[in-house]
């Protein structure tokens, strides 16, 4: 079987359940691969047989990983990982909160791009991305009056973490965040653009396409915020990142420095813990404090509380024909909740 049939909710319990001490993986590559639905099967056995739990996304560009592995079965992990010839050493962002509960299933899916972009490859060089920079150039080009800070996350990322003095877009999508990001440095084509994102991955493909339009000195943050996060530990170097780094696994975050700089979405109380709407019609993404979450069980609102004190039956009734995907996305702007956070500050003063 090269698929997991499972149903989710008894998986998610029995990982919680589960004693096996697990790490946090994510890594991506741009590499040209000539048959993605075999790769994906041949890899899919692979990393069933150690374990591994998580979602990676496959394509003819490359591959994007976010995996959870047993600690036991590391070693042997990277031993095979390696045995590919285009992942052969390939960096390996650790993560820095980990519970060990990130995800409770092994995912691997075709997609057309490993992120959705909306760009033409064919029209540029994707390969002539912008300057990786560590940690500590980072922070030497940050403190520079000609840098220009760019998020390249959506805006829920960065609503809750992001560094001093950043641009922050209001996106819903990376597709999006390119054509605002665009726009808005357009006659800064001059100033140092220094991007930044969660791993890399999304500034390996922006950094190429600002570069490509006409930005001159264009700089990445090589290994995103998980690797900086290592960096600056490891090197004792100043923190220029302020709250949680969003993840997109069950974690949700990982707290990067002890400010909190967000809000409930319900109260408006300093909070910076994000949560899913526990009505399944609706799975909401957005920030809810302890208290708004025992006060609403869980949900965005008294009308998604109501529904989950139905019988189960009823529930599924009241949703069949409801496509959800795009509200995770939405949580900023969605009219159930009480405080309609505009957060979306073009720029970021701290």
């Amino acid at each position: 079987m090269l698929h997991n049939r499972k149903n989710g909710k008894e998986l998610k319990h029995q990982i919680k359940l589960s004693p096996v001490k697990r790490i946090t993986i994510s890594f991506y590559k741009y590499h040209h691969i000539e048959n993605p639905q075999t790769f994906r099967d041949q890899l899919y056995l692979l990393l069933d047989n150690l374990g591994v739990l998580g979602r990676i996304y496959v394509a003819t560009e490359g591959i994007n990983a976010q995996v959870s592995v047993p600690d036991s079965n590391l070693e042997n992990f990277k031993v095979q990982l390696f045995e590919i010839d285009f992942l052969q050493n390939i960096r390996l962002n650790m993560a820095i909160e980990d519970d060990g509960k990130s995800f409770f299933k092994l995912k691997i899916l075709v997609r057309k791009k490993i992120v959705a972009d909306g760009l033409n490859d064919d029209s540029f060089d994707v390969t002539h991305s912008g300057k990786h920079v560590s940690a500590q150039e980072f922070n030497e080009l940050a403190d520079n009056p000609n840098t220009l800070i760019v998020d390249m996350r959506n805006h829920y990322e960065s609503e809750v973490g992001r560094f001093k003095n950043a641009i922050c877009p209001n996106a819903d999508t990376f597709r999006e965040e390119l054509k605002i990001a665009e726009h808005l440095l357009e006659d800064k084509k001059d100033n140092n653009i220094l991007m930044y994102c969660t791993g890399g991955i999304r500034c390996e493909k922006a950094s190429a396409w600002m570069k490509h339009i006409g930005f001159k000195n264009v700089f990445q943050l090589d290994g995103g915020i998980i690797e900086y996060t290592r960096q600056v530990k490891e090197q004792q170097l100043e923190n220029k990142f302020i709250g949680k780094n969003f993840v997109f696994d069950e974690r949700l975050g990982e707290r990067i420095s002890e400010d909190v700089i967000s809000q409930c979405h319900q109260c408006g109380n300093p909070c910076d813990n994000h949560t899913n709407c526990k009505n399944d019609g609706c799975h909401l993404l957005f920030i809810q404090c302890d208290e708004c979450k025992e006060k609403y069980t869980g949900c965005c609102s008294d009308e998604c509380k109501k529904i989950i004190e139905l019988p189960f039956e009823k529930q599924k009734e009241i949703r069949r024909g409801i496509n959800k995907g795009r509200q995770v996305f939405k949580k900023g702007r969605a009219n159930k909740l009480r405080v309609n956070n505009e957060h979306l500050q073009t720029v970021v003063k701290e």
